[in-house]
Parts: structure tokens; sequence; C-alpha cells
């Protein structure tokens, strides 16, 4: 194997920090820190710690994480801000949770959406998902540009095609009245070869693997399965992709799946996707 191929600190990022006008965006399936030995939050924390550390992207959209564990997260991330609402309201259950990079990105405003017939409604779960499912999105604007952007954190269910394909149909439906470009990331609970990833890409989303200008990594299954060495496979359920804005598109520069563990233990059960983009605005005819 090419050890060039996979990330790992110290020193070795994938993509790392960036200046203006590149974004480096992250979706990270953090694993709940319900998690029993030998994958309990407490050994995993470093790990987790030592890959964010390395790459300080600018967005970081996370799943599965439960308040306290996003608490030390947040202690781990200086200077990043964050929107959280745990599934179950309040800080009960898993979020969707956005950071981002406060020295460059400002919040404008944000939501959370269920994925269900209620989609306002806290809680609630339809179509036979095997439990409450989310997303939360994020309006921002670049302090050093002043381009401005939507960011969008997914986790679809992992049992019911129906619900995944209906959480499709909500998230479409949620960015169809933005104007700004918007970047979707997420774990989706399923492969790109899914009624799922057709419904959103034929929807005027594009999966950022698809277009990126370079691939860093071969196409990991980014759903690791507790197995420190890397795959691949049709489980890479975890995307970031985008949509033009009505002024703007977004240039995908750069893609990865970051494999770092260390010995024999992964970070999570999930491994990171990065992806380096830009906005570009569109000329005029």
């Amino acid at each position: 194997m090419n050890d060039a191929l996979i990330a790992a600190p110290p020193g070795h990022p994938l993509i790392g920090p960036v200046d203006p006008p590149f974004l480096h965006v992250m979706t990270y399936n953090l694993k709940s820190a319900s998690g029993s030995s030998p994958h309990s939050w407490w050994k995993r924390r470093p790990l987790v710690k030592a890959v964010l550390g390395n790459e300080l992207p600018t967005v970081l959209c996370t799943q599965e994480g439960r308040f306290r564990q996003l608490l030390d997260l947040r202690e781990d991330l200086d200077g990043y801000d964050w929107v959280h609402l745990g599934r179950g309201g309040g800080s009960r259950s898993e979020a969707t949770a956005i950071f981002w990079d406060t020295g460059r990105l400002a919040p404008l405003e944000y939501d959370h959406v269920w994925l269900s017939k209620r989609p306002n409604v806290v809680g609630s779960r339809s179509w036979g998902s095997a439990t409450v499912r989310m997303l939360t999105w994020v309006h921002l604007e670049d302090r050093e540009t002043g381009q401005r952007v939507y960011v969008v954190d997914n986790h679809f269910d992992h049992r019911s095609e129906k619900a995944r394909r209906k959480g499709a149909a909500i998230l479409l439906n949620t960015i169809a009245r933005l104007r700004d470009p918007v970047i979707v990331a997420g774990d989706f609970n399923c492969g790109p070869d899914s009624a799922t990833h057709r419904a959103l890409t034929r929807g005027g989303l594009a999966d950022m693997w698809e277009t990126a200008d370079e691939h860093l990594s071969p196409s990991w299954a980014t759903f690791n399965r507790w197995r420190a060495e890397p795959f691949e496979g049709p489980t890479r359920m975890d995307w970031i992709l985008a949509k033009p804005g009505q002024d703007c598109a977004v240039a995908v520069h750069q893609a990865g799946v970051n494999a770092y563990s260390a010995g024999d233990l992964t970070p999570s059960d999930h491994w990171p996707v990065q992806a380096l983009v830009s906005l570009v605005p569109r000329r005029e005819p």
C-alpha cells in the first residue's frame, strides 16, 4: 500500500489549513460516545483531536456526536464556533452539529429540519426510520471575501430505504429556495449507486468526489467497520455535494478520504471525507 495516500498526523495533512479564497470542508461521523471499550470515546478522542488539529477544516460537519462529546470537540478545536441541537430536542441524543473557523466565517442564520412527515416537529420520524433523523443548515459569510455559502449537514437512516429517499426529497426541498451556493455533507447510509444518491444528483447536487480536479486518496469505503486498514468498496456512504448559487458556482479542486489510525485503533467507525473548494462568481453573458 502507498502510505502517501493515507493522511497521518503529525505534519502530513490530507489538505490542511487553507487561505482565502479556498474553503476546506470536512464531514465526519464521530461515532456516538456511548461506545464501549476498545472503541470508547475517551480512547478515541485523542485520535479525533489529532486528525482535526492536523487538518483544521474551515467547516466541519459532524454526525452522531452527543452534547458532552461535542463539547470535548469544541474544546479541542480552538477558534471554532458551532450550531447544535440534539435530534430529541435540546441536548438530547445525537446531533448534526456544524463547526466553523470563526477567523474566516461568520454565521448569518441557521435551522434544523427533521426527516419526517412533520419536518418542523422536534423528534419526529416516519417511513420506517430506525431512529429519529435530521439535518442542520447554517448560512455563512466569508470575512475575507464577502462571499456567502449555505452548509447543510445530514444523517440519513441506516435501515429504511424509503426513509432515505424521502429524506433526500426533504433536503432538496429545503435548499430549493436558497440563492447562494450550497454545500451538502453528511452520512447518507448508502452508496453512490443508490436511489438516494441518484435523487440528489438529479435534483441539482453534484458529488464532489465525482467532480474534483484531483483525488487525494483512493475511493475508500468510508464506513470502515473499525478496521484500521482502509479498503475500497461500495460503502462510500459519507459524501460532500454542491449546488451552484444564482451568482456563484462551487469549484472543487481536491477531494479525499482521510484514513488515519493509530496502531489498530481508528478514530471512528467512519473515515472523514474532505474537499478543497472555492466559490467562483458567474460571468455575465
